[in-house]
């Protein structure tokens, strides 16, 4: 298993996804795919965030949880690594932030591990279609929120991680490339007959869609307290 680098460590810090031992676990990624904690998740995530429904509750969940996808694939560019541990050490517990509570996850640092070419397009498919496919289906089991919210809650983190990327001489190709398949069909072929990630960006470089109101849903955040419509939404524009 590789150690991660202090570089590492800070860049995962900086979206909340914590290589230290929490000091509680609230609840894992694999509780989530449990029914009956599905049935109190929703509520779970309405009292901790004050949010005004589930829905919202669960919208903002997804962003949270949507950092940790996009740190999948910056380390995958970056690094050529993954992390590749079990649902149930992926931990989730609630923190304060700039005055509003919401959840920050904590993650083992022996659980990345690395990643041959020759198995580059089939980590990814399974990336997309264990860790965010497989969530977004748990997560529409809570309350009536649309998969559309949640992909584009996922796809504003991705965008924003392969603008930084691309940005990077020494990173841009591999980048690129990671690019180039997320928006084949092939990848998400295990569930999907296209690209949503191409949906998402129709082609348009990361550059061109970063603080612009590229999504199609409402992320709802303007219905937490503390919190006001992002960038991208399309109701304000």
């Amino acid at each position: 298993m590789p150690a991660l680098t202090m570089d590492q460590v800070l860049m995962l810090d900086s979206y909340k996804v914590y290589t230290t031992e929490p000091k509680r676990t609230l609840f894992t990624l694999e509780r989530i795919g449990k029914e009956f904690f599905q049935e109190e998740f929703g509520e779970l995530m309405q009292g901790i965030t004050e949010a005004t429904s589930k829905t919202a509750a669960i919208s903002h969940f997804s962003k949270r949880y949507g950092q940790f996808i996009a740190m999948q694939f910056y380390m995958l560019a970056a690094y050529d690594e993954i992390w590749d541990g079990h649902f149930r050490d992926l931990q989730f517990d609630a923190t304060e932030e700039f005055g509003t509570y919401t959840v920050c996850m904590f993650a083992n640092p022996n659980d990345w591990r690395y990643v041959d070419e020759e198995e580059r397009m089939y980590t990814i498919s399974t990336i997309l279609f264990k860790q965010c496919h497989e969530i977004v289906q748990h997560l529409r089991n809570t309350t009536s929120i649309s998969p559309r919210v949640i992909w584009d809650n996922f796809f504003v983190h991705l965008t924003n991680i392969y603008d930084k990327l691309l940005e990077d001489p020494k990173l841009a190709d591999r980048a690129m490339d990671d690019l180039d398949l997320l928006e084949s069909a092939e990848v998400w072929a295990r569930f999907s007959q296209k690209s949503l990630y191409y949906e998402y960006t129709k082609g348009r470089s990361p550059s061109a869609l970063v603080n612009q109101p590229i999504r199609k849903s409402c992320c709802l955040s303007k219905d937490i307290p503390g919190q006001v419509e992002c960038g991208y939404c399309p109701l304000a524009h």
